[in-house]
């Protein structure tokens, strides 16, 4: 690049304009069952103020049955991962199927979840999402806490579910000028080109998002005659925007 360009970065934690990536994965905690199968036929999160309203699908990479005893001990699934407007959702729901059971010494047993099946499991969150961040939310069941036996060999789902969302990236917003002076805005690090984004054709912004938190290099790629420029020093923390104002091309 023919010229340096260093910009001091700020952090926001209130981005709510935009889109965040959002992850819902499902794990359990250990239990005595040899399996048990849940038909998960979609996840929905809410992120208005009404609690009857406002239910947004996350649309399942594969609806159908889980073995929740697969999920323990540390190891998760994917359920969905999509892009929803940034800001506060406050609750996330499990919407299943009719083919639940339990299996225990290899006899299967269906699995009651009526409430369920009418109009989904709720769940709490109350999580801030910001913008150009990327997080995780984990549905945690307790499976041997979940299922009430009721005799009979028969068995209800009532669910004991901890739930939790995590950031995992940071990101780099910024304005370049004039923006048709622009080809490509780039992140690096180590020498290695991580991400790379397109700013606005009529504002100049861009925002680079999914980045580990580190030291970065942005690099300005200007068309000619305008000069190329860079932004070194860009420390990215998970959870938060770094900002680094708006560069001027000449």
């Amino acid at each position: 690049m023919a010229i340096l360009f260093v910009a001091a970065c700020s952090k926001s934690d209130n981005n709510t304009s935009g889109d965040s990536r959002l992850s819902v994965y499902l794990t359990d905690a250990p239990s005595n069952y040899d399996a048990v199968l849940i038909d998960i036929q979609d996840t929905q999160v809410n992120n208005s103020t009404d609690p009857d309203n406002g239910w947004q699908s996350l649309h399942l990479l594969r609806p159908g049955v889980y073995d929740l005893l697969k999920f323990k001990n540390g190891v998760d699934t994917v359920l969905a991962s999509v892009d929803i407007p940034a800001g506060k959702i406050s609750q996330i729901r499990l919407i299943l199927g009719a083919n639940n059971s339990v299996v225990i010494g290899g006899g299967a047993y269906p699995l009651k979840t009526p409430s369920a099946q009418q109009s989904g499991l709720k769940l709490n969150i109350q999580a801030q999402l910001v913008a150009g961040i990327e997080y995780k939310l984990w549905i945690d069941f307790d499976t041997k806490r979940s299922i009430v036996v009721t005799g009979n060999n028969n068995y209800i789902l009532k669910p004991v579910i901890r739930t939790f969302a995590q950031a995992t990236s940071g990101s780099v917003r910024g304005i370049i000028l004039p923006p048709s002076g622009v080809n490509w805005v780039y992140a690096i690090q180590n020498m290695d080109t991580i991400a790379t984004a397109k700013p606005d054709l009529v504002t100049g912004a861009f925002l680079i998002s999914g980045l580990s938190s580190g030291s970065y290099t942005i690099a300005v790629d200007a068309v000619a005659p305008l000069n190329s420029r860079t932004i070194t020093g860009v420390n990215v923390t998970i959870g938060q925007v770094s900002d680094v104002g708006t560069v001027q091309l000449h």
